[in-house]
C-alpha cells in the first residue's frame, strides 16, 4: 500500500468554477488590431491591420475614426489590411457611416479583401458604403468628385 504525505500543511485543493464562469478565458492583453492615420492632401486615411471583432478592437475603431471624423471632410477607411470582421466590425463600420453624413463627412472605404468584401454584400452593407478596390482609387474619387462640383 502507498502512503501519500503532504509536507505543505497550508495546501488546499483548486475550486473550480462552476456555471459561466467556467467557460470564461482570460482577457487578451493586447488589441488584435492596429490604427495607423495618416494625411494625403487634405484627406485623412486611417490604415486598419488586423482583426475588427467585437468589444476592444470595433471600439478602438470607433474611437480613432470618430476623432478624425472631428477634423476632417474627406476619410477613407484603409480596410486593406483586416484579415477578418465579424458582426459587431460590420455594425461598426455602418455606425461610421452614419456618423460621417452627419457631419458631413465624405467618407470612402478601399481595399476590402476578400471575406471582408464577401461579408459587405452579404449584409448589403456595400449598397451603403462608397467602398474602392485600393487607396488611389478612393483618392481619385474624391478628385472627380471636386471637378464635377466645378462643372
Amino acid at each position: 500500500m502507498y502512503n501519500m504525505q503532504t509536507s505543505n500543511i497550508n495546501w488546499q485543493p483548486w475550486e473550480q468554477p462552476v456555471g459561466p464562469a467556467a467557460f470564461r478565458q482570460e482577457k487578451e492583453p493586447k488589441l488584435k488590431l492596429s490604427l495607423e492615420t495618416r494625411n494625403s492632401g487634405d484627406v485623412i486615411i486611417v490604415h486598419c491591420q488586423g482583426r475588427v471583432v467585437y468589444r476592444d478592437e470595433a471600439a478602438a475603431l470607433a474611437r480613432v475614426v470618430g476623432e478624425a471624423l472631428q477634423h476632417a471632410s474627406k476619410l477613407v477607411l484603409d480596410l486593406s489590411g483586416v484579415t477578418s470582421i465579424d458582426s459587431a466590425g460590420i455594425g461598426e463600420l455602418a455606425l461610421l457611416e452614419t456618423w460621417a453624413q452627419g457631419k458631413s463627412v465624405s467618407l470612402k472605404c478601399a481595399g476590402a479583401s476578400g471575406v471582408v468584401q464577401d461579408l459587405l454584400e452579404l449584409t448589403n452593407l456595400h449598397t451603403v458604403l462608397d467602398i474602392h478596390p485600393s487607396i488611389d482609387a478612393a483618392l481619385a474619387a474624391f478628385e472627380s468628385e471636386r471637378v464635377c462640383a466645378d462643372c
